[in-house]
């Protein structure tokens, strides 16, 4: 079986990749001649991300951009608006993106230069695709991922109805040092709130700026499309923008500035005819204010793939990929209109909510406001409770991460053995606590670090914390995630520089920069964590509290069941809906990289005599390995 890809762009050389990995034979045409420099960049959530790092062989390194860790919706005075973690973002310049691609394909099978003119039928079947340079290619079966003004998509389907363009956008990437030091791993985006007119700025790397402008071409639109003409219009548009978008725009070359006439279609009824399938913007063009566009790519070529290699007849295979793929579809391109709407019309708006501009994994968005739920989350690296409430979090997460914006902070459980107070007076009693605790909720604890290389203060460890979210949020996460493990598991004094040092590593944040803040930055940020806790009258960790943004909050206190956290979610937010949790072990890994025994077993609605025999397995085949502790199993995905 020969497949043809026409098209060269992300779901084209994806869906390449995977075709070519199974042993099948395959053939991309690209009409440009090579990478274009003009372009934009894409968000690109989790979901997308991981299928990246599977074609990368799961090595998890090496990918473009950066991490994007929060939202931030200003009004061009200044008024903040929203302001939220995201979940798993990263901003991937295009032209970077296409080039990590291509080094996965095997040489010569990319043949560039080929604009798609028609396919050539025998006997109503189609045999081969025929393209403007006079060159044609044989095959079996077709993709068509030849963008959203498709040639593909008309030669089956012809004409479709495109909606009017109402929104256009000017796209460019700016180099600004001094800017992605200040605004480092956040999409900020500025807004009117009376007329359709927005400018946002997302880091793509440590010095460098995607920026767009967003704007209703009924108040003004560009006469022409040089440099010059492009670069004036904006300049004139966002006068009365902060000076940040003054400084963005001056460190831009505006002759690479894309302009973007945004447009989609409805629902088609099916993705193939015959033996013709589309992919991506081919396939289904949404409305760019969903991020949507290239996770849905990344996510349908997998998808497709795997219908091809798993179903021998290519018709059912087809069939398949539209049944798995089209209700997401639907979804995503209504949720792009009513953003549309409401960007052109925002006055019009009823009540505070702020629907944000991103999908999540399950499909839906997260909205700000009223319809989200705000968590303090106060902790400390070495309370114990905190660590064994662990496997519920990370439930809650997957459940209703999408409705939850969790800020951490920390709460200074050990100054120092001087200052402790309540029942654990010395680190002996720390370790005899650990090991009940332990016992009583089936987590592994092994309280011999009270007793080999005793800790004065988790102080240090909370610095260093602090230095982590001060770089990178989500791996600030992962960070404080590492540091328990180290301490709980494997007896580590997190005190220790080399420790911290390693950890930060491990989860790739810089380790010199970590340092720098540590001294200075993080301290700042840790006493003000410590005020916080101190005026809102918290003593003890994990302290929880939720508040629906109009006043009403509720505070959990200490380990509880999961049934009172959900409860607390419904009766603030009765809307929110619950995620189903992808079972799948590998799904669950790609979610969290570290399990032990009974955060798997919990995920995973297995008890845990089943749960090990899974996580066994898993080991046996080389995709997680096991570290053993004195009291338990830790379970680390294998990159």
């Amino acid at each position: 079986m020969k497949i043809v890809i026409i098209g060269g762009g992300i779901g084209g050389m994806a869906i390449g990749s995977f075709l070519q990995r199974k042993g099948v034979e395959t053939v991309i045409c690209e009409k440009q001649p090579g990478n274009c420099e003009k372009g934009h960049a894409f968000l690109m959530h989790s979901e997308a991300l991981s299928i990246l790092n599977e074609l990368n062989n799961g090595t998890g390194s090496g990918l473009p951009g950066t991490t994007v860790g929060r939202f931030k919706l200003r009004r061009p005075d200044g008024q903040e608006v929203s302001n939220v973690a995201l979940d798993s973002w990263r901003c991937i310049k295009r032209n970077d993106l296409v080039s990590f691609l291509i080094a996965l394909q095997p040489p010569g099978r990319i043949k560039n230069g080929r604009s798609f003119s028609h396919f050539i039928r025998q006997d109503g079947k189609i045999v081969a695709a025929a393209f403007a340079n006079g060159e044609m290619e044989y095959g079996d079966i077709f993709i068509g991922a030849d963008g959203g003004n498709s040639r593909v998509r008309e030669d089956i389907f012809g004409k479709i109805h495109l909606t009017p363009v109402a929104v256009k956008e000017i796209v460019g990437i700016s180099s600004n040092r001094e800017l992605a030091r200040l605004y480092g791993n956040t999409f900020v985006k500025f807004q009117e709130a009376e007329r359709g007119l927005a400018f946002g700025m997302i880091p793509t790397c440590e010095n460098e700026f995607v920026w767009f402008m967003q704007y209703d071409p009924s108040i003004s639109d560009l006469a022409g499309d040089s440099p010059e003409e492009i670069r004036d219009f904006c300049y004139n548009m966002l006068r009365k923008f902060p000076p940040v978008v003054g400084d963005i725009l001056g460190s831009n070359d505006f002759s690479k500035t894309y302009i973007w006439s945004t447009k989609d279609f409805d629902l088609l009824p099916a993705f193939h005819h015959k033996n013709v399938v589309l992919l991506g913007d081919a396939a289904h063009l949404t409305l760019p204010f969903t991020s949507a566009g290239t996770t849905n790519a990344m996510i349908g070529a997998k998808t497709l793939s795997e219908c091809l290699i798993d179903t021998k007849d290519h018709e059912a295979a087809f069939e398949k990929y539209y049944r798995l793929r089209a209700g997401t579809i639907k979804e995503h391109i209504l949720l792009g209109r009513e953003l549309k709407n409401r960007f052109l019309h925002p006055g019009k708006q009823k009540g505070n909510g702020v629907l944000l501009p991103f999908i999540n994994s399950g499909g839906g968005s997260k909205r700000a406001g009223t319809a989200i739920l705000h968590v303090q989350y106060f902790t400390d690296p070495i309370c114990s409770t905190c660590w064994i409430i662990q496997p519920l979090l990370k439930k809650m997460n997957l459940e209703y991460g999408n409705h939850l914006d969790i800020k951490y902070h920390m709460g200074g459980l050990l100054p120092s053995w001087s200052d402790c107070k309540g029942k654990i007076q010395c680190p002996s009693d720390a370790a005899e606590h650990w090991e009940e605790v332990g016992e009583m909720y089936e987590m592994p604890l092994d309280g011999d670090v009270w007793i080999e290389d005793p800790l004065s203060s988790s102080f240090p460890p909370s610095i260093a914390f602090k230095a982590a979210q001060l770089q990178d949020l989500d791996k600030a996460v992962l960070y404080l995630r590492r540091i328990r493990e180290m301490v709980f598991l494997e007896k580590k004094n997190i005190m220790k520089w080399k420790f911290l040092e390693s950890a930060a590593i491990e989860v790739g944040l810089d380790p010199v920069r970590l340092r720098n803040d540590y001294k200075h930055d993080a301290r700042i940020a840790f006493e003000e964590d410590l005020d916080l806790a101190k005026g809102l009258d918290i003593t003890g960790f994990p302290t929880l509290i939720f508040s629906d943004g109009a006043g009403r909050s509720i505070t959990l206190k200490g380990y509880q069941p999961y049934s009172k956290i959900e409860g607390v979610i419904h009766e603030l937010l009765p809307a929110a809906k619950k995620n189903e949790i992808n079972r799948e072990p590998k799904s669950l890994f790609r979610s969290f990289p570290t399990m032990v025994d009974e955060e798997f077993a919990l995920l995973s609605n297995l008890v845990r005599k089943d749960a090990l025999k899974v996580l066994q397995e898993l080991n046996s085949k080389g995709y997680i390995e096991k570290l053993v502790s004195k009291k338990g199993n830790l379970w680390r995905r294998n990159y």
